[in-house]
């Protein structure tokens, strides 16, 4: 399970985005993608997560901020597939509660081969400073439709749209964590009845 490191890049018309990960990192990051907001919160994974993460970006951000943080949930979840290889002797499950203040949020992935998003997350306004809350869930959808993972996300309360979505992001990293870290009674052995994810 040593080397658990991709690089990718995308490039399209819209967007170039180029990602590096770690799994089995400390939790540095390094972010330039022209919107603070989405950097802020990738912190949040890269911090709970323990997983280095470096992400460069260049988007049409003068239109909106919606193919740059679509994108990068792509290409992250490009990164995540990449790293883990063929899944065998992770954990594969992971879930985490999160509180801050009034707010708290449940989290819970699978690294099941299939992607899916359930995603409750109520805001309690439409923008957190600049940031359309909006683009959270396309930023998940593309997470999950290249890592290739169940994703289930429940604010369960809060009042302050920042609170709601820290406790989001810092419970997602902490999922992760979890999921892709490696089962010493599993080494070497696929986490399916399957045989494959």
């Amino acid at each position: 399970m040593s080397g658990r490191v991709a690089s990718v890049e995308r490039n399209t018309l819209e967007t170039q985005i180029r990602v590096v990960i770690n799994l089995d990192g400390n939790g540095t990051s390094q972010f330039d993608t022209g919107v603070p907001f989405l950097d802020h919160m990738m912190d949040q994974i890269a911090r709970h997560g323990m997983i280095d993460i470096e992400v460069t970006a260049k988007g049409d951000n003068e239109i909106d901020d919606h193919h740059t943080v679509e994108d990068i949930g792509i290409t992250l979840g490009q990164a995540f597939a990449k790293a883990l290889g063929d899944k065998k002797g992770i954990t594969r499950y992971g879930h985490a509660y999160v509180p801050l203040d009034e707010a708290l949020s449940r989290v819970v992935v699978d690294f099941s081969g299939r992607p899916g998003l359930v995603y409750n997350l109520p805001f309690t306004r439409a923008r957190i400073g600049n940031f359309d809350v909006d683009l959270f869930q396309e930023f998940f959808q593309g997470f999950v439709n290249h890592a290739l993972l169940t994703l289930h996300i429940d604010n369960l309360r809060g009042t302050n749209s920042h609170h709601q979505a820290e406790t989001v992001f810092k419970a997602f990293g902490r999922a992760l964590r979890m999921a892709v870290e490696p089962d010493p009674r599993m080494a070497g052995v696929m986490p399916s009845t399957k045989g494959t994810l």
